[in-house]
């Protein structure tokens, strides 16, 4: 147990961040939890506190607000942040460039600012597998060429060069750069999961909300890429796996070992086909869909080398599709609405 450490949670309402605070509350360590609720509910840090069995500490706020970030860190003596609150739609963050890099790079210097004056050099950046870009070759390791094709994917590459760059000036900070793959599924309860605001733009939301009722029909873009059947392959990773990645690289940076950059997924790519036909075995029903053009910027595969979690973390993936999809039918099904 982590008895009196405290965890500062940015985005810790959201989809990973929640899955997150509460493998951090069973762990032992104290949350305090910083959002905006742009994107997230207050509805589900009650239900990570009823299922954790403990409170979090809520400051609810914008990560770009200085003063109030002062007085966070003046208030709680905090240990180590993780750092999830960013905006991460690729479409939007094409329509507005300016919002996602005030959001995501202005708010992260905010953040790091607050942190150097406090004193407090422990950091777990939520980055993402869009830093590699379009790869040259499969599985991605961490120490491939980076280049993103969208301003969200740039937004994490320049937050990542921003902390290298603190690490090099000061070496007391210790970094962990967790570039995730696909986060997919629920927490087994089905009391939280992912809940998107609009029309969710990843694949498994969407299929949750076709198999609900909620949409007449699944989009499939593009089904003539070099895959196995023509549609786009992804590293899918249960949100429960990513969640416990987050805690394995806490005890990591107690280590004061630096920084590194660490994939988390799975290693196995699933096309959009299989995900569908697997969610399918979940609900019981036959879901319909349409194939249509690709989109502009999607890359045709795209799953992860997951060795160095497995080396330097401990960490490794250990749900399997099954258990993505049926967590996630759970969710969907006794949440369709999410939670409103």
């Amino acid at each position: 147990m982590h008895t009196n450490k405290t965890i500062l949670v940015t985005g810790g309402a959201g989809y990973i961040g929640s899955h997150t605070c509460i493998k951090l509350l069973e762990a032992g360590y104290d949350v305090v939890v910083l959002d905006n609720f742009s994107n997230s509910s207050p509805e589900a840090l009650r239900r990570v506190e009823s299922l954790a069995g403990r409170p979090t500490t809520l400051v609810q706020g914008d990560i770009n607000d200085h003063a109030l970030l002062a007085r966070l860190f003046g208030a709680h003596k905090i240990d180590a942040v993780i750092h999830f609150a960013g905006l991460k739609a690729v479409g939007e963050s094409v329509e507005q460039p300016l919002r996602y890099y005030h959001n995501n790079v202005t708010g992260t210097l905010a953040l790091c600012q607050a942190m150097q004056t406090a004193g407090v050099f422990n950091l777990v950046f939520s980055s993402s597998a869009t830093v590699y870009g379009d790869p040259a070759s499969l599985p991605i390791r961490e120490d491939f060429a980076t280049g993103a094709t969208n301003p969200y994917g740039r937004s994490k590459l320049i937050i990542e060069e921003i902390l290298s760059d603190l690490h090099r000036s000061a070496p007391e900070w210790n970094l962990a750069l967790l570039r995730y793959f696909n986060p997919v599924g629920a927490h087994p309860s089905g009391r939280i999961g992912e809940d998107p605001s609009d029309i969710p733009n990843n694949l498994m939301p969407y299929i949750a909300q076709v198999a609900v009722g909620r949409r007449d029909h699944l989009s499939v873009f593009g089904s003539d890429y070099d895959t196995k059947d023509g549609t786009g392959v992804r590293d899918y990773i249960h949100v429960q796996d990513l969640a416990e990645g987050h805690v394995k690289a806490l005890e990591w940076l107690d280590r004061k070992e630096g920084l590194k950059a660490i994939n988390l997924g799975t290693g196995t790519g699933y096309s959009v086909l299989e995900m569908l036909k697997a969610f399918e075995k979940a609900c019981g029903k036959p879901l319909p869909y349409k194939l249509v053009d690709r989109r502009p910027g999607d890359i045709a595969s795209c799953y992860a080398d997951p060795a160095m979690a497995r080396d330097v973390l401990g960490w490794s993936a250990k749900l399997g599709l099954e258990a993505m999809c049926e967590d996630a039918w759970r969710w969907q099904r006794d949440n369709p609405k999410g939670y409103e």
